[in-house]
């Protein structure tokens, strides 16, 4: 019979794997340095692009690349569920956001290419 206490712990061990899934996944799709981004997050073609909403006038791309800065330059042990699930959610736009493509050639001036880079992925970054 399993100790009272086991079940917990077991599931404490699937969370933090989990989590170093999650954190494993984001660090694949975000390919931009903290001070890359920072430095993007400032250009007219970084706040040009996305969808606006809330009033703000900040697109939920910018607002998330801002957020995402932050999560860069977190330790580990003081990331939270919710930092967590913001990584998810990055994650998951990037790789759709790579699944469908730029809607033209030149994919160095695409809006395609700074909706990516305002979510951390440059798609020209090697």
């Amino acid at each position: 019979m399993p100790a009272v206490g086991r079940g917990l712990d077991n599931r404490e061990d699937d969370v933090a794997d989990d989590q170093k899934q999650i954190r494993d996944e984001f660090h694949d799709a975000v390919n931009m340095t903290a001070k890359e981004l920072e430095d993007f997050l400032q250009t007219d073609e970084s706040q040009e692009v996305g969808q606006k909403s809330g009033g703000s006038g900040e697109s939920t791309g910018h607002a998330s690349g801002r957020r995402i800065v932050e999560l860069l330059g977190t330790k580990v042990a003081d990331l939270t569920d919710d930092d967590h699930q913001h990584m998810e959610k990055v994650t998951g736009y990037v790789k759709r956001h790579l699944a469908q493509g730029p809607s033209k050639n030149d994919v160095e001036d695409s809006k395609w290419r700074y909706s990516l880079m305002n979510w951390g992925h440059d798609p020209l970054k090697k």
